[in-house]
């Protein structure tokens, strides 16, 4: 099917972005999912500056490269979750302002927001991102959670997001959130409730990402068959189960890149996610966006997993037959 293959930017939020543009162009891939930190994409310059959507746009293409979704997860992961002194390191100073985490919520949805707004500008229709949680907190039910409390989270989850999507669907783009462990959408089931929450509506939907599925025990073809109309992107990473006996998939309070974790990310095609099967099933519902590799792997230097990863896409991405198999048989097809 040849889709376009992106690197996401995150994990290289410390190169400025015409190095990483010249980079990520001599490796031969077609575009770059801008992650909105450092100098790759900065919301506030783009409402506020009439060209810089136009020369981000340009610069892009002079290095022969296309952008078809901006990610803004940091900043998204403020809007549910209850503010702490983690949330400083991982987003701008103007969003943390000074610490009060009524202050940090309410400067978090106005920057969604407006990250709808500079992606229409730019020209993207999609935003990828983290929605934050409430509840994660309370995953183990121990001492015993009260059904209450979720339903509270899931609840806050429409008070909070559903202005942010008005806005997302005045612009004509979508948001698509990746189901991740600390989001309120974290699994099969969760994903479900989540869209139950916010109506269904047609703005929400989901960046699938195999690799935060596979470590939970729930299978990555199953999340795409049970969401076939709100899958808006796709991300290319792996992660492999490492369980000895020792280790659990809790991880024991290991940082990622300790080998006696239970599992970890890998890069593409080294751990354990069955991509083949990914790649038929997108084919099925019919996915004509981006592939877009977000490469996480303490193990491996970066630029070699960026271009091997970039050969693994390539080649395991395929089309659809347009033909049953044994057609040919059928005498008016012969030769």
């Amino acid at each position: 099917m040849a889709r376009n293959v992106t690197m996401y930017t995150a994990q290289w939020a410390d190169v400025p972005f015409d190095a990483l543009a010249q980079k990520f162009s001599d490796f031969g891939y077609d575009g770059m999912e801008l992650s909105c930190s450092g100098d790759h994409f900065d919301v506030r310059a783009a409402l506020a500056e009439e060209d810089y959507c136009q020369k981000k746009r340009a610069a892009l293409e002079s290095y022969g490269l296309g952008c078809w979704a901006i990610s803004n997860h940091c900043v998204g992961q403020c809007v549910l979750d209850k503010i702490d002194i983690r949330h400083k390191s991982v987003v701008p100073d103007y969003i943390w302002g000074d610490g009060n985490p009524d202050g940090v919520t309410e400067r978090a949805i106005s920057e969604m927001k407006n990250t709808a707004r500079a992606a229409a500008k730019f020209g993207v229709e999609v935003v990828n991102g983290f929605t934050g949680s409430s509840v994660w907190p309370y995953f183990y039910s121990f001492p015993p959670v009260p059904p209450a409390w979720i339903e509270d989270g899931f609840r806050l989850l429409a008070d909070r997001w559903n202005p942010i999507l008005d806005v997302f669907g005045e612009c004509g783009v979508k948001f698509a959130l990746e189901v991740h462990p600390t989001e309120i959408a974290f699994d099969l089931y969760t994903a479900k409730r989540a869209l139950e929450a916010l109506d269904y509506r047609p703005e929400f939907g989901f960046n699938f990402d195999p690799s935060h599925l596979l470590w939970q025990g729930v299978d990555p073809v199953e999340f795409i068959r049970a969401f076939p109309d709100r899958i808006y992107h796709v991300h290319v990473k792996d992660a492999i189960v490492t369980l000895d006996g020792k280790s659990g998939i809790l991880s024991s309070h290991m940082n990622f890149g300790d080998r006696k974790r239970g599992w970890d990310f890998r890069s593409p095609g080294r751990g354990g996610v069955n991509f083949e099967e990914i790649i038929r099933e997108l084919n099925d519902i019919h996915y004509q966006g981006p592939l877009s590799v977000e490469w996480e792997d303490s193990g491996m230097d970066r630029e070699h997993g960026a271009r091997e990863s970039l050969s693994f896409v390539r080649d395991m991405d395929f089309s659809p037959s347009n033909i049953a198999f044994d057609a040919a048989f059928e005498k008016e097809r012969q030769a």
